[in-house]
């Protein structure tokens, strides 16, 4: 009743945007910092905010939320805002069930639960019992689940534990008929599995040196290895399973065969598509892991193993995938056998399993789902019906499995859970999720546009029936562009809120993203990045040319490798959109590979490290690209103290340059979220304030007003 009471006032009262000139930013001292790159001298005078644990930057932090906070307590549509998301977010939300063992187990949410909780079941039809609550763990709901691992038989449970969203992880075990926890704990684990040995005796995991003291949320991660627990014993007794000192930027992930004879170790160095595969006969005692596909030549994402022959899917000589069988005994590429082969056109082959003895290929098809069931043969045997146009994901198992789940959403429709019957390939509706939110009001559009060099980049449009063309839509542009990642449809809570504040969200694929393969990402990183960035500048005009907005009614928003190209774009572009959302953005282009798990990014950024790194690097790095004088969109960064995978120096150098450059009359701000990280594990609460704010933000910096009605349940 009180949001339908707000909305009544404030839909009379259109927000008018605020002028900088009003607010009075934090002073941020100035150091004399000077680095010298292959001739050119590079300024760094906020270099001292690196450092998150100095009392100076504590403070710093404290003046510039203060400031945020006394700007966005302005707004009073805030509220209306913050209500609605609270009303919509408030549903319940499942994970599709993995077996293990005669267990079902799952996650689950009522709704505004800070974490999800991890369930068990007998039959999958009944609810069952609470297996971890995590909300138990902390006072402030921080504490999250960030991976799990079942023994064969479902009796034991390896779980990640990670605070206030940083990414390291502590694993611990626990008994799943009792629910009890054993004395093992497991540290200093990162970007880890917990994958059990077939006897469940012990698991598999990867781990990191134990950072120095207060350096555990920016010291470099390098030196990764693979490690053994044995259940019931103290860490210090774990066995070194595998490691590369000459290789301290490779990264490893280990994986048990389903049938427990195999440890496969796949290595990447950083965030490299390409890998290595080492295997182990796990029963053969004494044997150590060997190389399958040494030459780290193409991506090899391993599905499963067959007698000795090894499943992968590859890019090998087939940009958009293929899968091939290699032997063990025979792993020359002339002896590998093609299972499924790369298709024509431009489909990309994203992820394949295989559970009771079926191949289930999602393939993407203009950045849309598509399945199709093959024999282990390769032999096509159906093509999976989906309910719409959207994304398929899911499909797990083992090779005895009769069925299987996966997951169906679209822009409009949250995501409903599937069962499958493997045998006859019937979909029944497992799980169909009941929120209060109308989409037969709204409609999506994809589109193509020409960027500047001609290449035709894909972009979905979600926007209200019957909308306008007037130039006038409060209009959303996001983008990321970046590490093979595509940007597929998917329902969001703050998409569905936005398109009933009256907005149009657009969705731009662009180059860098994994939409079409490795061609489109290549097209898109190193030497080629301003690609990405010259895509979302066309994107923004072909808005602006075909009347859907302008540029005093768009917004431009990403985050992590997004926050980077909104970051880029507003500098390069400064007058192209009245508002700029950089969020967990990379902003120092210079400096990022210094930090935690930065320096895997190489793969997309290159390195100021050589000379044509940082010639590339120093024209589109946002922190200094920044230019005195300039009138800047109004601008919100935001970012988190505990975000140990972009550090939060670079929002804060960011913010804290353009705050002194800043002549236009847009605020530039900064949130920074506390106890939180890079977003993974975010409490629901803290998750609905932050929306809520960024779009209170942009709401009082594009005019907009709140329709009619907006906030009533439907």
């Amino acid at each position: 009743m009180l949001a339908e009471l707000l909305t009544l006032v404030l839909v009379a009262a259109p927000a008018a945007p605020a002028a900088a000139s009003k607010l009075s930013y934090p002073s941020t001292k100035k150091v004399d910092v000077v680095d010298d790159y292959f001739g050119t001298q590079v300024k760094d005078p906020y270099r001292w905010l690196e450092d998150d644990n100095a009392p100076d930057t504590k403070l710093w932090v404290a003046a510039e939320n203060a400031v945020t906070s006394a700007y966005l307590d302005r707004i009073p549509q805030r509220a209306a805002i913050r209500d609605r998301l609270t009303q919509l977010w408030n549903y319940e939300k499942f994970s599709a069930p993995g077996k293990h063992g005669n267990r079902y187990f799952y996650m689950r949410n009522s709704g505004l639960q800070p974490q999800s909780v991890l369930h068990v079941t007998d039959d999958p039809a009944q609810d069952g019992r609470v297996l971890l609550d995590p909300n138990t763990l902390s006072k402030d709901g921080t504490m999250a689940i960030s991976g799990t691992g079942f023994s064969d038989d479902g009796q034991l449970l390896a779980y990640a534990l990670a605070d206030a969203g940083s990414d390291w992880q502590i694993w611990k075990i626990r008994d799943v008929d009792t629910g009890k926890d054993l004395a093992d704990e497991v540290r200093w684990a990162k970007f880890s599995r917990a994958s059990f040995s077939r006897d469940g005796k012990g698991f598999y995991y990867s781990r990191f040196p134990a950072p120095k003291e207060g350096e555990k949320l920016t010291a470099l991660n390098v030196n990764h290895q693979v490690w053994y627990h044995a259940v019931g014993t103290p860490q210090e007794k774990d066995l070194l399973v595998y490691e590369r000192p000459d290789q301290p930027e490779w990264n490893f992930v280990a994986d048990v065969s389903d049938d427990g004879r195999w440890l496969v170790v796949r290595a990447h160095k950083g965030t490299n598509p390409e890998s290595a595969v080492f295997v182990q006969d796990l029963s053969k005692p004494g044997a150590r892991p060997e190389p399958l596909l040494a030459k780290m030549d193409a991506a090899y994402d391993f599905i499963d193993v067959i007698g000795d022959s090894f499943l992968f899917l590859t890019d090998k000589d087939s940009p958009r995938k293929r899968v091939i069988a290699v032997s063990v005994s025979k792993p020359e590429q002339k002896d590998w056998k093609e299972i499924i082969p790369e298709a024509k056109g431009t489909d990309v082959l994203r992820a394949v399993s295989l559970v009771g003895d079926r191949l289930f290929a999602v393939w993407m098809r203009d950045v849309k789902s598509a399945v199709e069931v093959h024999d282990l043969a390769g032999k096509k045997v159906a093509d999976l019906q989906l309910p719409g146009i959207g994304t398929a994901s899911g499909f797990g198992g083992k090779r005895t499995d009769k069925e299987t789940f996966y997951v169906f959403t679209s822009f409009l429709s949250p995501p409903t859970i599937y069962r499958l019957d493997v045998p006859t390939l019937g979909s029944t509706v497992f799980r169909k999720p009941r929120v209060d939110f109308d989409g037969s009001a709204f409609e999506v559009t994809q589109i193509s546009y020409p960027s500047k060099d001609g290449t035709r980049v894909p972009m979905f449009l979600l926007h209200r029936k019957g909308v306008a063309l007037d130039g006038k839509n409060p209009t959303l542009l996001y983008g990321y562009g970046g590490f093979n990642i595509p940007m597929l449809p998917g329902f969001s809570i703050s998409r569905a809120v936005w398109l009933e504040m009256g907005g149009v969200y657009a969705v731009a694929n662009l180059r860098g993203g994994g939409e079409y393969g490795k061609a489109w990402h290549d097209g898109g990183r190193q030497k080629n990045k301003q690609n990405v960035f010259d895509d979302f500048v066309a994107a923004a005009e072909w808005l602006q040319a075909n009347k859907w907005t302008s540029p005093e009614r768009l917004a431009l928003n990403g985050g992590s490798n997004g926050g980077l190209l909104v970051g880029a774009v507003m500098t390069q572009r400064p007058s192209l959109a009245a508002v700029a959302l950089p969020q967990v953005g990379v902003m120092d282009m210079l400096r990022f590979h210094k930090f935690t798990i930065g320096w895997a990014w190489k793969s997309d950024y290159g390195s100021s490290e050589s000379k044509e790194g940082f010639d590339v690097l120093f024209k589109y790095s946002p922190l200094h690209r920044l230019k005195a004088g300039t009138a800047y969109p109004a601008t919100l960064v935001t970012t988190a103290d505990h975000d140990d995978r972009v550090v939060p120096a670079h929002s804060f150098k960011f913010i804290a340059q353009l705050q002194a450059d800043q002549a236009g009359p847009k605020p530039v701000l900064a949130r920074i979220e506390v106890r939180a990280g890079h977003g993974a594990g975010k409490p629901t609460q803290k998750s609905i304030d932050e929306v809520a704010d960024v779009f209170a933000f942009t709401f009082q910096n594009l005019g907009m007003e709140l329709p009619a009605g907006f906030g009533t349940r439907k």
